[in-house]
């Protein structure tokens, strides 16, 4: 979903200048001439009650609110001078703490009432019913709650009504749209917690041609009253409860909708949930859909054949992912000359990607992942000159990687992992700048990992060629990728020393490179890694004593050396003193205490640097010696005694 629309924002404001004078030089209004009734003596003292109302302005926004400032200079206050009345209030993104006020009632010359993204609570004020003339009514992004009121029905020439992401509760009662017969054109209260149905007088708004009801909690199925609202262009009701089948005669009668988004509702294809051709049949009358979102619902059926004829050629966005379509991608989608981002993922899929989809000139997000598509990864991917992001995971295809997919300069996130994918990496993945995440994980890939790695020296993410048979040595080219958060390399064949170097990767977070042969020691620059908080080497030939150094990382949070050939004893201190003796198991030259623990390897007594002297060998040595000289020298003194006694 679009929550922001470049198109809507353009036909607001262009609206706004034909209809507020927005974009002319603002007027000087010299010397006031003041009304009989004293009208803006009434509006001053209605917006000073207002800030009283206001306990926190962090931003002094309403700092010259006060007796000695004329009102028509107010900060967000303008006026008309014709009527001799504030017309418009605009307080956005002030970050106002306070009760919305039902003295703002009294303004009854108000035209545009806008106080957007601040934190203003309390209900609508049922007065402002009064406000006859307001036109443009926006309080979006604060904490109101409680019911829409009914008194805004009232409102004869309100035509704007922003009320989204609020705390608004209950239901929308059909007395609310009662009179908007020629009035209202953009309803939004997205973002709150309204239930229920929609009431069937929605239909009598005939000139609305904006309603958003997205992430709310409504109910039931989508009134037919709304085939009455031929001029609607964006028609939003993701993230609901609506259930029954997909709407089709409605879409079929509203033949200017450029958006429709039913993403994350209930409702089901035609014919017991197998047949999408009825919907699609009538989206053909929506000549100038531009974006189709609905993803979630879990209807099933196929694609029609047919599809890229009745969807037009304007299409720039189709979302269908986590549903149960079956069957595979019909050919005529290659109509879609506009179409910037198509996903079919979470799906029922079958069959193979066909080669037609090469006239997609400006698809930037491709996303067929979790379905069961099989056959080799087609080399025409690799002539989509706008592709950003590649997702093919988790399917069956398989072959060899095209070395075409080098010549997207774009991709910015590649995703081929778990499929059955074989032969070497191609060297030609290095010319793929911009990468910031690749996944080639759980395939059958082999060979060495190319040194044209390097050239990958924009991924910010993580790189992942784990689970496959990759051999030969870790590249020294690996140090280039200075900004990878994580680098996973486990369960392959690979073989030779971890590099020095790798301190050059001075942003990453995870480095798994267990199970596989690597061999030698642990070098010391990795406490040089000042964001490292996961290092696992289990599973490997690694040798030689850990360094203490390690003990001085206050980022390193998880630590897996387990299965290796390490010797000495384990340090302390540090990351030492929290990890358990799982992290050493497998090592059988190692000593020491973990949680107060002597390591299984490790029998009484214990080796240590300060061994007591009564454990020494050489002391044994000694003593026996020492024993044996005095027992011998106490036996020749009673000999000698004896014969001494035998003369006397």
């Amino acid at each position: 979903m679009v929550y922001v629309n470049t198109m809507f924002l353009f036909l607001v404001l262009q609206h706004a200048v034909l209809t507020w004078g927005w974009g002319r030089p603002a007027r000087d209004h010299g010397p006031y001439h003041h009304h009989p009734r004293h009208s803006l003596v009434v509006d001053k003292a209605a917006l000073l009650r207002f800030k009283k109302g206001i306990i926190e302005d962090p931003f002094a926004t309403l700092s010259n609110w006060n007796d000695s400032t004329h009102v028509c200079r107010f900060n967000g206050i303008r006026c008309d001078r014709h009527s001799n009345r504030v017309s418009q209030l605009i307080l956005n993104e002030s970050q106002l703490v306070g009760l919305l006020s039902p003295f703002l009632s009294n303004l009854t010359g108000l035209r545009v009432l806008w106080i957007v993204n601040s934190h203003l609570f309390g209900t609508i004020p049922h007065e402002f019913s009064s406000l006859r003339h307001l036109k443009s009514l926006r309080l979006d992004g604060n904490k109101l709650h409680g019911p829409i009121p009914n008194s805004l029905s009232h409102l004869p020439n309100l035509n704007t009504l922003l009320l989204l992401n609020n705390n608004f509760t209950g239901r929308l009662s059909p007395a609310f749209f009662s009179n908007c017969s020629s009035s209202l054109q953009i309803l939004d209260v997205s973002g709150n917690s309204i239930f229920g149905e929609i009431p069937v007088e929605i239909g009598n708004c005939i000139s609305l041609w904006n309603l958003n009801l997205y992430n709310n909690h409504f109910t039931g199925v989508l009134p037919h009253s709304l085939t009455n609202i031929s001029s609607l262009l964006n028609l939003d009701v993701e993230y609901n409860h609506f259930s029954g089948e997909l709407p089709t005669e409605i879409i079929g009668s509203l033949p200017s909708l450029i958006y429709l988004y039913l993403s994350f509702n209930k409702m089901k294809s035609h014919n017991g949930n197998t047949d999408l051709s009825p919907f699609f049949d009538a989206v053909r009358n929506c000549t100038g859909l531009e974006e189709l979102e609905m993803a979630g619902m879990g209807f099933g059926g196929t694609l029609p054949a047919s599809i890229g004829q009745l969807l037009g050629a304007n299409l720039t966005v189709m979302l269908l992912q986590d549903n149960k379509i079956f069957g595979s991608i019909p050919p005529s989608i290659s109509n879609f000359s506009k179409l910037r981002t198509l996903n079919l993922s979470s799906n029922l899929m079958t069959g193979t990607i066909s080669d037609e989809m090469r006239v997609l000139p400006r698809l930037d997000q491709l996303s067929l992942s979790h379905n069961c598509f099989s056959g080799p990864i087609p080399k025409v991917l690799g002539k989509f000159p706008s592709l950003g992001l590649l997702d093919l995971s988790h399917n069956k295809f398989f072959g060899e990687i095209p070395e075409s997919l080098g010549n997207l300069s774009r991709l910015s996130n590649l995703f081929l992992n778990n499929n059955q994918l074989s032969g070497k990496i191609p060297s030609t993945l290095g010319r793929c700048t911009e990468l910031l995440t690749i996944d080639l994980s759980y395939n059958r890939l082999a060979g060495k990992i190319p040194s044209e790695i390097s050239g990958m020296s924009g991924i910010r993410i993580f790189i992942n060629f784990s689970n496959n048979q990759l051999e030969g040595p870790l590249p020294l080219e690996l140090s280039k990728l200075e900004d990878v958060q994580e680098m996973d390399f486990s369960s392959n064949n690979l073989s030779g020393s971890i590099f020095p170097q790798i301190s050059s990767c001075i942003s990453v977070r995870l480095i798994n490179f267990s199970n596989n042969s690597l061999e030698g020691k642990l070098p010391d620059s990795l406490v040089d890694l000042k964001d490292l908080e996961s290092f696992d080497v289990s599973r490997n030939h690694l040798s030689g004593i850990i360094s203490s150094k390690l003990n001085n990382s206050v980022t390193l949070t998880y630590l897996n050396l387990s299965f290796n050939d390490f010797v000495g004893t384990i340090p302390s201190g540090g990351i030492f003193n929290s990890v358990t003796q799982l992290s050493f198991l497998g090592n059988s030259r190692l000593c020491g205490i973990v949680g107060g623990t002597p390591l299984p390897c490790c029998k009484r007594p214990l080796c240590t640097h300060k061994r007591h002297l009564f454990h020494s060998r050489v002391f044994l040595i000694v003593f026996l010696i020492m024993t044996i000289s005095l027992a011998s020298f106490l036996a020749t003194c009673c000999a000698f005694c004896r014969g001494c006694i035998g003369v006397v």
